[in-house]
C-alpha cells in the first residue's frame, strides 16, 4: 500500500510536530495535526520575542556537549538534522540567517511570526490539515485517539501517531504535562518533569526586594563545580527578582544547581563581582580609604555600588565588613546560595519526560508500535542559545522518517 493512502496524526503544534508534518507531507502521507490551543506554534512565537534564536554556530562536538547527560541519545538525532540543516531549512523557507556576536544564529529580521506564518502556509499547501482546540484525552476502547473539542468528544483512527506534546512549562501556551499520566497508564517510562532554564528563589529581605527587584546585575563572572568536579565559568549578567534571581547567566547553571538542590538540599553559585580586579588590588583599595566611609570607598575607589553593594550588605556578615581581606575575598568569590527553583510552569523549558529506554532509534515507543514521540516531551534538556529549538526540530525530523519507515514495513 502506498504512503499516500496512509494517515498520520500529529498531536502538538510546536517545532517538533510541525517539522514532522513537513517531512511526512513531502513523502505523500496524509497528515492531520491536532493542538489543544486556538492556534499552533505559540511557544515558538514566545521564544522569538527577544529575537528568534533558532540555533547556534559552534562546532558540532561542543554543540552536542550542551545536552549534558543525554549527549549519547541526542547525538544521532543531531547528526540527522544539525544546526547547518536547520539554517538551510530556514533559507529554503525564505529567511536568511546570520551569526550574532555570541555565536547564536538568528533570521535576519529577528522575528518568529513571519517565519511561522510562512511555514504554516507551506504546510497547508502540502496538504497538512490543522485541527485546533482539540485536547488529547488518550485512547478510546477501540484504541482510537480521543479528543475533547468545543463540539464534544471525538475519536480519530489513523495508521500512526506522533506525540509532540511539549514539556510542563508555560501551560498557558499549551505545554502543561497532562500527557504524563496517559502514558504512565500504558506502562511507558516517564522521568519526572522538572524546571530547566529557570530562575531560583533566595531569601531576600523585604528592603532588598522592594529596592532592587527587576535590577540587572551586570558584568559578573559566575562559576560552579559540578558533581564530577568539573568547573564551569561564564561571564554575563542576570536580574534580581522579587523571589530571587533569573536571566541568561543563571540559566547556564540552572540544570546543575537544580540537581545539586535535589541531591544535597542546597546549592551555591559563586560570583566574581569585579572580574577585572584581583583580590590583592581590591584589598589595597579598601585599606586606602582613610577617613572615608566604607560605602564611599566601595563606590569611588573599588567600583562597588548600587545593587552589588546592596547584595554584599544583604548576604555578608557584619564582621566581614570590618576585615578588608575577607571583604575583598567575598567580592571575588561571593556565595549566592539558592533555595529552590522557581515554579516549573515559569521555566523556559523542562527536563524529564519519556525515557529514551522506552523508545527505539526511530523514536517509536517499544510498547506501542506505530506511536512515536518527539520534542520537549522526551527526557532531555539543553540551555538557551538555540539548542532547545534544534533538539526539537531534530527529534521531529527523525521521528517523521521513522514513521515513514514503519508505515512502509506494514505494507
Amino acid at each position: 500500500m502506498a504512503l499516500s493512502t496512509k494517515r498520520v496524526a500529529i498531536i502538538g503544534g510546536g517545532p517538533a510536530g510541525l517539522m514532522a508534518a513537513e517531512v511526512l507531507s513531502q513523502q505523500g502521507v496524509q497528515v492531520d495535526l491536532f493542538d489543544a490551543m486556538p492556534s499552533v506554534g505559540r511557544k515558538f512565537l514566545q521564544a522569538g520575542k527577544g529575537g528568534m534564536n533558532i540555533t547556534h554556530s559552534e562546532a558540532f562536538p561542543d554543540f552536542v556537549n550542551r545536552y549534558r547527560h543525554r549527549q549519547q541519545e541526542m547525538l544521532p538525532l543531531l547528526q540527522a538534522f544539525d544546526a547547518n540543516a536547520l539554517r538551510q531549512w530556514s533559507h529554503e523557507l525564505g529567511f536568511d540567517t546570520f551569526v550574532g556576536s555570541s555565536g547564536r544564529v538568528f533570521p535576519t529580521d529577528m522575528r518568529a511570526a513571519p517565519m511561522l506564518r510562512t511555514w504554516l502556509q507551506r504546510l497547508r499547501e502540502s496538504g497538512v490539515k490543522f485541527h485546533v482546540r482539540h485536547r488529547w484525552l488518550g485512547w478510546n476502547e477501540q484504541q482510537q485517539l480521543l479528543f475533547a473539542t468545543p463540539d464534544g468528544e471525538t475519536s480519530v483512527a489513523v495508521d500512526a501517531v506522533l506525540l509532540a506534546l511539549g514539556g510542563g512549562s508555560w501551560s498557558r501556551l499549551g505545554s502543561d504535562g497532562t500527557w504524563v499520566p496517559l502514558l504512565q497508564a500504558r506502562n511507558i517510562a516517564v522521568a519526572p518533569l522538572q524546571a530547566a532554564n529557570c530562575g531560583f528563589e533566595l531569601a531576600w529581605s523585604d528592603d532588598f526586594r522592594s529596592r532592587f527587584a527587576g535590577t540587572p546585575m551586570k558584568t559578573v563572572v559566575a562559576n560552579l563545580v559540578d558533581r564530577e568536579g568539573k568547573l564551569t565559568e561564564r561571564q554575563g549578567e542576570f536580574v534580581i527578582t522579587e523571589r530571587g534571581v533569573e536571566g541568561s547567566l543563571i540559566y547556564v547553571f540552572a540544570a546543575e544547581l537544580r540537581d545539586q538542590l535535589t541531591q544535597n538540599g542546597k546549592a551555591t553559585l559563586t560570583l566574581d563581582l569585579l572580574p577585572h580586579k584581583s583580590p590583592a588590588r581590591i584589598e589595597q583599595e579598601l585599606r586606602s580609604r582613610g577617613a572615608k566611609s566604607l560605602s564611599t570607598q566601595l563606590k569611588s575607589k573599588v567600583g562597588i555600588d548600587g545593587v552589588k553593594a546592596a547584595l554584599l550588605r544583604e548576604c555578608l556578615s557584619k564582621e566581614t565588613f570590618t576585615n578588608e581581606a575577607q571583604l575583598a575575598a567575598a567580592i571575588k568569590q561571593f556565595p549566592l546560595q539558592v533555595l529552590r527553583t522557581t515554579p516549573m510552569d515559569e521555566a523556559i523549558s523542562t527536563a524529564g519526560g519519556v525515557c529514551f529506554s522506552a523508545l527505539n532509534a526511530q523514536l517509536m515507543l517499544n510498547a506501542m508500535p506505530g506511536t512515536f514521540c518527539a520534542g520537549e516531551m522526551l527526557d532531555w534538556e539543553a540551555p538557551t542559545g538555540g539548542y532547545l529549538l534544534t533538539g526539537c526540530f531534530a527529534s521531529g525530523y527523525v521521528a517523521a522518517h521513522g514513521i515513514t519507515k514503519w508505515l512502509s514495513a506494514q505494507e
